[in-house]
């Protein structure tokens, strides 16, 4: 149960906190990614490819260069926020506090989150610039950008507990997310592939998350919303499953 708020608002504003210190630096990296992107992809690929499933390209991929940053931004926030007080020795100290498991998770997970929906936002009016964005279903669309976020802050959660330096951060965001991302149909429709590929590329789970996100946008996607829904549920319950057995039985947090 959570009791202790005081708690959680103290990390929450300490995050939240280091956050505003690199505000602008925060702010002009999506900004000036995000123009780049318009202008690889807009502009190059846009000229020949002007419509995706009936959208204009330059609209279609919008949701899927949100959710590129916002997975690396989750993991990194999280990843980096409880991986400070591991480094720092400091984590012993909240370990002894009077604070449970679930009230750690809710400060850290909820301050990562926050600034992953931020920079999402900030992504989201950088794109207006260069193309006109219509969204389907509003209220959807922002609920499950809040769900992602804390799913792959959560997963960041993990990586910050697993790592034991600071490259190891890094190993899961680019050698992992990153390439899955790329080829779960970010800038492109599965139906643009061949059979076969298409086939295998189903077997690649960041393809759902990105499906559904962007049937909050069009109201159609690769894969059904209540798939992609499904996905993002059963991947954050298993998050959930190993960080609550991280903190049991101490894992790379007592030692």
């Amino acid at each position: 149960m959570i009791s202790n708020f005081r708690g959680i608002r103290a990390i929450y504003q300490f995050e939240m906190a280091r956050f505003g210190r690199t505000f602008w630096t925060s702010l002009m990296l999506p900004v000036i990614t995000t123009a780049l992107y318009f202008v690889v992809f807009g502009s190059a690929i846009g000229s020949r490819m002007t419509e995706v499933s009936n959208v204009p390209y330059g609209a279609f991929i919008v949701p899927g260069l949100m959710m590129l940053t916002m997975f690396t931004e989750s993991i990194s926030n999280a990843s980096f926020g409880i991986y400070m007080p591991k480094w720092t020795g400091t984590i012993y100290e909240m370990l002894s506090a009077p604070m449970s498991p679930l009230e750690l998770l809710v400060a850290y997970v909820g301050a990562a989150a926050t600034k992953s929906v931020i920079i999402g936002a900030i992504i989201f009016a950088t794109a207006h610039l260069f193309v006109d964005v219509q969204i389907a279903h509003p209220l959807l669309m922002a609920a499950f950008m809040v769900l992602m976020a804390v799913t792959f802050c959560l997963f960041g959660f993990i990586i910050g507990i697993w790592a034991q330096s600071f490259e190891q951060l890094q190993v899961i965001p680019m050698l992992v997310i990153y390439p899955l991302t790329f080829l779960g149909g970010a800038f492109y429709s599965l139906d643009m592939l061949p059979a076969a590929w298409r086939t295998i590329t189903l077997f690649n789970p960041v393809v759902y998350l990105i499906s559904g996100f962007r049937w909050t946008f069009f109201g159609q996607g690769d894969v059904g919303i209540g798939v992609s829904m499904g996905a993002v549920s059963l991947f954050l319950a298993l998050c959930l499953a190993v960080i609550f057995w991280m903190f049991r039985t101490g894992y790379r947090l007592k030692n």
